[in-house]
């Protein structure tokens, strides 16, 4: 073992990065959350896109500038350490994991619902948990044969999944019934936020890329590159999506498949088959991203000493880190059988806001611990993060008390086990 490799392999290029971000953000969610979104705010859910557009544009701007800062594993985590010290970053790795496992959970019980437009039998509860199993082992297998065959994979489904998207918005946009769009309500302030709030899990999910920067080559040149190109491709195809929706499925509100359903209307049978199989393989491409992401939580918060050495372990033929990815793995595959899908979405969502919210301050406070370097820096840098702050406060506004709870209960969980894990380091110590 003399030879066994001590750091990640740098194995992601500029436009890996590009497909990987993609890949993350562009799952389930386009894929289910039309219907849910319509029927909150009817044909003003197109402003709905429009505006959780501008928010997520801010907050990937502040992201942008702090994610130049840092080359190592860690991303989220590392910069609030580096700003706020342990505790704090111990929460936001800790969130992270959450964002992970329950998007992970959303996603993969949302394809066994897609796959049910082949056959019903996709809805017994011992296939769906054989299909999460077989899947999350799957994904397991690539991560853990290395970065740069886990990236190949991402390309290939980042193409995969657009293809049948794009097709579905260029034969729409001939279809488009422009009476559907005609004399909708517009909707109470708190429906419009509701609807604004969903699509947070829609748009997030950019900041997965980040966490692999100690395996991005020139990460503080590639991760503003990377993000931006990113977020204009995703905003660009959600905003279409809904249009299309909109103007081809009068039933959309109560549509459990949108898409699948839409393309059914104007394309036939063989539309919705295409689309179903488009949804699948974009579901996959965002699962092997958070796994891939996920399973290197565990393994940058040990390297902070804040838990077990164990999950620091590299795997001496692949330079991956394997103990951590077995563990997430095996950690993701129990949370997606026990919880379903909007059970698991509300979760993701609280989390990954707050997380946002910690990363727009330690752009303020590193901009005055640090204010200059070789880093990428956004004009009015502050303002942007005071309104970022301020917009997921305000997404947060609209989420409902037994969901905050949940929330807090996981995030206390992670504390007792950060507890747990100093005081066994004190007491070995003695």
């Amino acid at each position: 073992m003399a030879n066994s490799p001590t750091t990640l392999k740098r194995g992601i290029q500029r436009w890996d990065l590009v497909f990987l971000i993609i890949n993350s953000v562009i799952g389930a969610g386009i894929f289910a959350l039309p219907a849910k979104v319509f029927a909150l705010s009817g044909v003003y859910s197109i402003l709905a896109f429009v505006v959780c557009a501008l928010v997520m544009a801010v907050l990937i701007l502040v992201f942008a500038e702090v994610s130049s800062r840092f080359e190592q594993t860690g991303g989220p985590y590392l910069y609030v350490h580096t700003a706020f010290g342990p505790i704090p970053a111990f929460i936001i790795g800790w969130l992270l994991m959450l964002t992970r496992l329950f998007s992970y959970a959303t996603l993969i019980n949302l394809m066994v619902l897609y796959l049910s437009f082949f056959s019903e039998s996709f809805n017994q509860p011992e296939v769906r948990i054989a299909i999460i199993i077989f899947i999350t082992a799957l994904i397991t297998y690539f991560n853990w044969i290395g970065v740069k065959n886990t990236a190949r994979v991402s390309n290939v489904l980042t193409v995969a999944k657009l293809f049948p998207l794009a097709i579905f918005i260029i034969v729409g946009l001939f279809y488009i019934d422009f009476d559907l769009m005609k004399g909708q309500p517009v909707p109470t302030l708190k429906d419009f936020s509701a609807s604004t709030l969903l699509l947070v899990f829609a748009f997030g999910g950019f900041e997965a890329g980040l966490v692999n920067s100690g395996e991005i080559v020139n990460p503080r040149k590639n991760l503003p590159f990377g993000l931006l190109t990113a977020a204009g491709v995703i905003a660009g195809f959600y905003i279409l999506i809904q249009i299309v929706s909109i103007g081809t499925l009068p039933d959309l509100a109560t549509s459990e498949k949108p898409l699948a359903d839409a393309a059914s209307v104007f394309m036939g049978w063989y539309g919705g088959l295409f689309i179903t199989v488009g949804a699948v393989i974009s579901i996959l491409g965002t699962l092997n991203v958070q796994i891939l992401s996920g399973s290197r939580l565990p393994f940058a918060l040990s390297q902070e000493d804040q838990l077990p050495k164990l999950f620091g372990k590299i795997h001496p033929r692949f330079a991956t880190p394997y103990i951590s990815i077995l563990f997430f793995s095996a950690l993701v595959a129990s949370v997606a059988i026990v919880w379903g899908f909007m059970s698991s979405l509300a979760v993701s969502v609280i989390s990954r806001l707050i997380l946002y919210a910690l990363v727009c301050a330690s752009l303020i406070k590193l901009r005055k611990t640090n204010p200059e370097g070789d880093f990428f820096k956004i004009p009015l840098g502050n303002y942007f993060a005071i309104a970022g702050i301020g917009a997921t406060l305000w997404l947060l506004s609209g989420t409902k008390s037994e969901e905050i709870w949940d929330t807090i209960l996981w995030t206390a969980l992670g504390l007792v086990i950060f507890g747990i894990h100093h005081f066994a380091k004190k007491f070995s110590k003695q």
